[in-house]
């Protein structure tokens, strides 16, 4: 039989080990089984504690120490080790039956996702029937705070998009940290940042600003580097990234408040669906009521 797992990725700080204990708490009081992967080799602290840590294995902080890495250059590193010593991972995810939800706490480096190949390499693994047979899906976390900034929340939606195509796997796109935002954007307003497109640059408030002050107003900038990401340059660079985005059109977010348990059960839905968790669950059979026998 299939098992079954989700890869919790996104950048630094988008709150994927926050996502990945608040699904595992909602799992817990919803009955269900979980077995928690962190493959994160620079973590620090967890909620709960993974039942296989790559820790154990290596960590940036030895690899560091000891090879005069970087952190960047530490944590490939970690994940080469892990690529030549896959036993790690098979011994101990050989016994995790279907009932189980594998969840794999990833690193925040964005590069892996991106285009080094190592995580296409675990993944074809993970996935192998000769080797685990994990139905696998992929839960990107984007902070939702970025839709303040145009040109973060665009650069964050070319990322999800860029890990789709290197992976290959059924992929949910999830804005995280809804909870932040509620009062600085209208849910009206919110609804148009679920699927990128080229409208969101036009309809840019400080856009709006120039456009009405006229062609030759510039905003005021506060340093060299506002100065060029104020630029007609950068402008055009954005521009080409959300026609991009809106060519392809594969990228569409999913709102996640960690805060809210309907708003983790509801992703928790949707991981499901992409892996046809239900599908290979056996029915449970409801016991006979007894009754004496009448005399």
């Amino acid at each position: 039989m299939s098992k079954f797992g989700v890869m919790v990725m996104g950048p630094a700080g988008a709150g994927k080990s926050t996502f990945c204990a608040s699904l595992i708490t909602h799992l817990q009081l919803n009955r269900r089984s979980c077995f928690y992967v962190n493959l994160d080799p620079a973590a620090e602290s967890f909620e709960h504690t993974p039942d296989l840590d790559i820790r154990d294995l290596i960590s940036v902080e030895d690899v560091m120490d000891e090879l005069k890495l970087g952190p960047n250059g530490g944590l490939i590193y970690c994940f080469e080790f892990l690529m030549e010593n896959l036993s790690f991972l098979e011994e101990s995810l050989n016994s995790v039956t279907e009932e189980y939800l594998i969840i794999f706490d990833m690193p925040g480096q964005i590069e892996l996702y991106t285009h080094y190949p190592v995580l296409p390499a675990l993944v074809n693994f993970l996935r192998s029937p000769g080797n685990l047979d994990i139905r696998l899906c992929a839960a990107y976390l984007l902070e939702s705070t970025f839709v303040v900034d145009r040109a973060k929340y665009f650069a964050g939606s070319l990322s999800a998009l860029s890990s789709m195509y290197m992976l290959g796997l059924p992929h949910l796109n999830i804005l995280s940290k809804m909870d932040l935002v509620k009062d600085q954007i209208r849910k009206k307003d919110f609804k148009k940042f679920l699927v990128p497109d080229t409208m969101l640059i036009e309809e840019d408030p400080q856009e709006v600003e120039v456009r009405k002050a006229g062609v030759d107003y510039q905003p005021p900038v506060e340093s060299e580097t506002d100065a060029l990401m104020s630029g007609a340059g950068f402008k055009r660079l954005n521009n080409a990234v959300a026609q991009l985005l809106e060519n392809f059109s594969m990228v569409h977010y999913h709102k996640l408040d960690c805060t809210d348990e309907d708003s983790v059960g509801g992703i928790l839905s949707y991981i499901d669906e992409c892996i046809q968790w239900a599908e290979a669950q056996e029915p449970k059979e409801i016991p006979d009521e007894e009754y004496d026998d009448e005399e």
